[in-house]
C-alpha cells in the first residue's frame, strides 16, 4: 500500500538536504572568492564557513585582510551572487522541485 504521508516526508527531507548543501557550497565558494580577492589564505576562509554564521564571515576575513568591515561585507555580497550563479550553472537551480 502506498503511503502518501511517508512519500511527502521523504521528499521534504531530500529537498531540505539538497537546499542546505547548496547554501553551504555557496557560502564556502563566496568566502574563498572573497579571500582570494583580498589576498587572504583561501583555506583559512573556507574553514570559517563551518564555524561562523554567514554575516560573521566577511567580518573575520576583513580582520585577516586588514580592511574595513563595510568594504568586506559589500564584497562578500557580490561574491555570494557570483557563487550562486556559478553553482546554478554547475548543479542546477536550487529551488524545490514541485510535485505536479
Amino acid at each position: 500500500m502506498f503511503d502518501l504521508g511517508l512519500a511527502l516526508r521523504k521528499k521534504q527531507e531530500s529537498e531540505t538536504a539538497r537546499l542546505l548543501d547548496f547554501e553551504f557550497r555557496r557560502r564556502a565558494r563566496a568566502a574563498r572568492l572573497l579571500a582570494e580577492a583580498l589576498g587572504v589564505d583561501p583555506d583559512a576562509a573556507i574553514g570559517l564557513v563551518a564555524t561562523m554564521a554567514e554575516d560573521a564571515i566577511p567580518l573575520r576575513i576583513a580582520a585577516l585582510a586588514g580592511i574595513a568591515d563595510a568594504q568586506a561585507v559589500a564584497a562578500f555580497q557580490h561574491w555570494l551572487a557570483v557563487a550562486h550563479q556559478q553553482l546554478v550553472g554547475e548543479r542546477g537551480d536550487p529551488r524545490p522541485h514541485r510535485l505536479a
